[in-house]
């Protein structure tokens, strides 16, 4: 069988009506690692781990900002769009899946959920912290920058080295890191671009970029391939990470 893939979704409106949205890049980008996509909805909070019996692998997708107030700060004008019912659903699917060791894989704003369920901070708007624009949407199939990762992490191992050159959709980043997590990768001007555990044997990653959208290049196709291979391996060989309750 196929490792199965939970793949988190956006609440919208379309033509009046309530729906749950994503973008087809993450279904073909799992598709393409091996794996299932499973379209997980906004859920209750406590069915969380439920949720995550039928699956083996949890992608946390982008989207809008996350609720200031989850990590104790007061929203700045820029902030957009936070969903409070979704910034629950996955905060809980995050330490959910952590607990029970299975693979996960945080994607700009699911790295931002990822770090914000484990305790930390976000920048709200990086530039007015670093003066620098990350959000090069039209540009958003294209690599715009280059960011060094620590070569001693687990995502040099996933990407194939320790410098790597990305697309930029974001005006938040990764502050405060959360506890059991640590920063692996850095733009130029010192924006967190990927963070992990800091357990060797866990199975979280988070990156800033959009490894869906640059599918043709190797070292952003691999972050899908090493989710869908995680996740095919057996439960008893995973080793779970603590996580807030």
């Amino acid at each position: 069988m196929k490792p199965r893939i939970g793949v988190t979704t956006t609440p919208a409106t379309v033509d009046g009506r309530p729906v749950e949205q994503v973008n087809r890049s993450y279904v073909e980008a799992v598709v393409g690692a091996g794996g299932l996509p499973f379209i997980l909805p906004v859920l209750d909070r406590d069915d969380a781990g439920a949720a995550l019996l039928a699956l083996d692998g949890l992608l946390l997708t982008g989207g809008g900002d996350v609720e200031p107030s989850l990590y104790g700060a007061r929203p700045v004008p820029e902030v957009d769009g936070p969903d409070p019912a979704r910034d629950a659903s996955e905060v809980a699917l995050a330490r959910a899946a952590a607990r029970a060791g299975m693979p996960v894989l945080g994607i700009c704003r699911g790295a931002h959920v990822l770090n914000v369920a484990f305790g930390g901070s976000l920048l709200q708007h990086v530039p007015a912290v670093t003066g620098a624009d990350h959000s090069v949407r039209d540009r958003a199939r294209e690599l715009v920058h280059g960011l060094k990762i620590d070569p001693a992490s687990l995502l040099a191992s996933v990407a194939g080295g320790s410098s790597v050159a990305v697309n930029s959709l974001h005006h938040q980043a990764v502050d405060r890191i959360g506890a059991g997590l640590r920063a692996v990768a850095w733009s130029e001007d010192g924006v967190v671009e990927g963070l992990e555990s800091d357990d060797v044997f866990a199975r979280i990653l988070g990156v800033q970029w959009h490894p869906e959208l640059l599918l043709g290049h190797r070292a952003h196709e691999r972050l899908f391939a090493w989710l869908v291979t995680e996740a095919a391996a057996p439960l008893s060989t995973r080793r779970s990470t603590p996580a807030p309750a």
